[in-house]
């Protein structure tokens, strides 16, 4: 297994109904800034991302009964969906992972600096980690800012 920590906090993603009611509360509330927002019609979501003093929260609304995040909704309500984690190497650590007999719930390459795995809440004691490198991964990566 692993020597220290496989990378750092990059974002916690949260599962949300209205993206506006909850920029209402993070922004209002917490004090939040906001980053940018993507739709991604594809796999059925919006994004929004926001800075709370250096710590990025991803605000995650899905795009129909069809999307993921509608099931999710459904079974479990807002909340944290996942956490993300900015791991350097991140397919080989991935690898190493999984040579350990941890599950991944998804993997992909994005390109040769961008490649990402989720590992299965069943192993990971009912949290969600979605481990990974660069775009569109990281919510810090210079490519969301360019858009």
């Amino acid at each position: 297994m692993v020597k220290g920590p496989i990378g750092k906090i990059d974002h916690i993603g949260i599962a949300v109904k209205s993206i506006a009611a909850a920029r209402e509360f993070f922004e209002g509330a917490l004090g939040a800034t906001f980053l940018y927002e993507h739709q991604n019609p594809e796999a059925g979501y919006t994004i929004v991302e926001l800075d709370l003093n250096g710590f990025v929260l991803e605000l995650l609304e899905p795009l129909g009964a069809e999307s993921f995040l509608h099931t999710f909704l459904e079974r479990r309500g807002e909340g944290v969906h996942h956490l993300t984690l900015d791991v350097p190497d991140a397919k080989e650590k991935i690898a190493e992972l999984k040579a350990a007999g941890i599950t991944m719930a998804q993997e992909r390459e994005f390109s040769p600096e961008s490649y990402e795995a989720f590992i299965s809440p069943r192993a990971s004691h009912g949290v969600l980690f979605q481990i990974g490198s660069g775009y569109p991964t990281l919510a810090r990566a210079a490519e969301w800012f360019k858009r």
